[in-house]
């Protein structure tokens, strides 16, 4: 690991010791937590990718029902009873 140094408002600080000391780790623990969550949320496809991803596969596969759009209920509910 490498040893690093940042500023916080007072006030952020004492929140961020009170959440360590609840949780029993320390605060650097706490803030590689908070810094790989950022990383991860970086990481995700944004809105637009999923939106595209979600085109390329509509349609793409059929159930060989022809009436999905009335019964769609029926066919979640006997999916889910499995």
């Amino acid at each position: 690991m490498v040893r690093t140094q940042i500023q916080l408002p007072e006030r952020d600080l004492a929140e961020l010791r009170r959440l360590a000391a609840e949780e029993g780790i320390s605060v650097s623990e706490l803030v590689r937590r908070g810094i790989r969550r950022v990383l991860e949320d970086k990481r995700r496809p944004g809105r637009e990718e999923l939106w595209d991803r979600a085109m390329k596969i509509a349609g793409k596969y059929r159930s060989g029902k022809s009436d999905v759009a009335q019964r769609h209920d029926d066919y979640l509910a006997k999916a889910y009873e499995k």
